[in-house]
């Protein structure tokens, strides 16, 4: 469903059309790794990627790289400067090697030997321009495939090559309409994103940790509960979520989401009150407005049905 790749084609071959003049990019990373995970998911929640817990990444990069592209209009007065980080069609990973920031690695992410994987990439352009950086040249992944078989979905048809589609961040994130029945099975732990593959990669073991207050995780972020968000209305999620990542999924496919991962921890959510709460959440669900979240809290409840032997 990412048609948004296709229909700006010509604009990811010509980088006039994102900035009139371009001739140079600065090639930007920002360290968001902070607190490590719960290793266990209590039954009843799910999980966020990480670099979901702060706020929006793209409004915290875009207002720091201003003051950059002030700089350079300042020293070269009819300068151009824009910053970008996901807002323009511009492929950050493939510049990001070309600058020496580090090799894109088996798990199709850019990684670097000190910063790991856990950074967003940011680029200004600029139509000055400057003498460019050696690309990096090595490729550090050697013959490891720790991303490639901890992947819960098989979306690696080979390293260096990912198949979105299998992918639980598509799932979770892209995917705007029911999730097809055969994927329903793989949502267990994973509310919004996945970073399995980043998380089992020994470049991150030894990735810095930042205390940029931006990404530190608010209250409840990291792994919320599944079955309180049935209760909250359209303008609590707004409140919780609107300037955050996870706002791209919106409701609808939070709710989704969260009707799935209940279903598939049928079996661990064994407390007669936690069972009770659980069906009664998915109960909401199946009257919600939202057809998709009607439909996956119905098949939530069948697994319910079929783990208490009410089937």
């Amino acid at each position: 469903e990412m048609a948004y790749f296709a229909a700006r084609l010509a604009a990811y071959s010509d980088l006039n059309l994102v900035l009139e003049g371009a001739r140079s990019l600065l090639v930007l990373a920002m360290p968001y790794r902070t607190e490590e995970p719960r290793e266990q998911l209590p039954a009843g929640a799910g999980r966020v990627s990480r670099y979901a817990w702060g706020t929006d990444y793209h409004r915290t990069l875009w207002d720091r790289m201003d003051p950059l592209c002030e700089l350079i209009r300042a020293r070269l007065p009819g300068a151009k400067a824009r910053g970008v980080t996901d807002s323009a069609p511009l492929m950050e990973r493939e510049f990001a090697q070309l600058a020496g920031l580090g090799w894109i690695g088996k798990n199709t992410l850019l990684l670097n030997r000190e910063l790991g994987s856990w950074f967003f990439l940011a680029v200004v352009i600029t139509d000055v321009e400057l003498t460019p950086d050696e690309p990096y040249a090595e490729d550090y992944c050697g013959t490891c495939r720790a991303c490639l078989e901890a992947c819960p979905t098989d979306a690696f048809v080979q390293p260096y090559l990912l198949d979105a589609t299998k992918c639980l961040s598509y799932l979770t994130i892209e995917v705007k309409n029911e999730i097809p029945t055969p994927q329903r099975g793989v949502f267990t732990d994973w509310l919004w994103g996945c970073d399995i593959c980043q998380e089992v990669c020994p470049w991150n073991n030894k990735a810095p940790t930042s205390d940029d207050p931006a990404w530190q995780p608010a209250p409840g972020r990291t792994m919320p509960d599944l079955i309180e968000l049935f209760s909250w209305s359209e303008e609590r999620f707004r409140a919780e979520f609107r300037h955050t990542p996870l706002w791209r999924a919106k409701r609808r496919g939070l709710l989704r989401n969260a009707a799935l991962l209940l279903g598939n921890q049928a079996e661990k959510i064994t407390g007669t009150e936690q069972r009770a709460k659980a069906i009664g959440a998915l109960d909401i669900g199946l009257q919600d407005q939202e057809e998709i979240v009607r439909s996956a809290a119905a098949w939530a409840l069948e697994k319910f049905a079929l783990k208490s032997g009410e089937a």
